[in-house]
């Protein structure tokens, strides 16, 4: 018999490895910690690093510092006086400030429903099959939004004039007198609401619109059918399937009016008697005139905390009536 050639032998590394040695392997991966995964993704992370550098020194930063400095008193240059929570104790006294969020209060009331409706009904019209351009009709509703709002401020300022004003000046043809739409605190209200609704209307019928293409135009159809009309469909149909889209647009609303700060300080500086001033306004005015910087930043963590409260107990009623 012929003797068959020797078998190389295979060494360790050769074989495949076993299940407990796949194991052990893992665990001792997991044994070197995050810094070896880090390391393992290093370049990755060296290319989204900028990002988050820029996020900590212009975001992180300003907040816990100005949480820091709302426990102090400081006017800027000098040293900090460390205060404690007297700058929050001093805030509840602070008429001014708590009148400041009536004003905001008072402007949601006045031109958020009629905006928010206007927008319902724009949209509606604007998804209909007969209007002819919808392209151009919806672009055109959407420049004032676009539109500087302090070209715009000042065009108002000018429009709504006592005196020399075209609003004055229109209804005088018509044999009423004078309005003082700037100088009187309540017609001052209404006038700042007519340039919000003006420069917010468009980015509302935007969102309307958007909801509106998600409903199934077998709906409305099938309720033509019926014999409904388009009020009815409108009312009964639209609105109701529109309702989360229509609280996500109220709920930016509450926002925004609560932050409003360019629009009442070019149309009226906050006046008349501080009727339109905002708590925007009031912090600027504690930062840059007062120079009460650590009052200014316990106001902006107290009207922040507002915030969340309002919006969170609006999104919990919303969610125990559809429940």
């Amino acid at each position: 018999m012929r003797n068959s050639p020797p078998q190389p032998e295979l060494s360790n590394a050769h074989l495949p490895a076993t299940r407990a040695e796949r194991v052990a392997g893992a665990a001792g991966v997991r044994r070197r910690g995050p810094l070896a995964r880090l390391w393992r993704f290093r370049f990755p992370l060296l290319f989204i690093s900028p990002f988050f550098i820029l996020f900590a020194i212009f975001a992180v930063y300003p907040i816990i510092f100005s949480l820091w400095l709302s426990l102090h008193s400081w006017r800027g240059v000098g040293d900090m006086k460390f205060v404690g929570l007297d700058n929050y104790v001093l805030l509840l006294r602070d008429r001014v400030f708590w009148n400041t969020m009536l004003n905001s209060a008072i402007l949601f009331v006045i031109y958020v429903p009629l905006m928010t409706f206007l927008a319902c009904v724009l949209a509606t019209v604007l998804h209909a099959d007969f209007v002819k351009l919808q392209g151009l009709w919806r672009a055109l509703i959407f420049v004032p939004y676009i539109t500087s709002m302090v070209a715009t401020g000042y065009t108002f300022k000018l429009i709504f004039d006592r005196r020399a004003g075209i609003a004055n000046h229109f209804l005088s043809f018509f044999g009423i007198g004078p309005i003082p739409w700037l100088d009187d605190p309540w017609w001052a209200r209404i006038t700042l609401g007519l340039l919000m609704i003006w420069a917010w209307l468009g980015y509302n019928t935007v969102i309307m619109l958007a909801g509106m293409q998600t409903i199934p135009a077998e709906i409305g159809e099938a309720a033509l059918v019926d014999g409904a009309s388009r009020p009815q469909i409108f009312f009964r149909i639209t609105i109701p399937l529109l309702r989360p889209v229509i609280i996500f647009a109220v709920t930016l609303s509450i926002i925004g009016t609560f932050q409003m700060f360019t629009e009442p300080y070019i149309l009226t500086g906050g006046g008349p008697i501080r009727a339109t001033e905002t708590p925007m306004m009031e912090i600027f005015s504690n930062t840059f005139t007062a120079l009460k910087f650590g009052y200014a930043a316990a106001m902006s963590y107290v009207y922040f905390a507002i915030i969340v409260v309002i919006t969170l107990v609006q999104l919990r009623l919303v969610t125990r009536r559809e429940a």
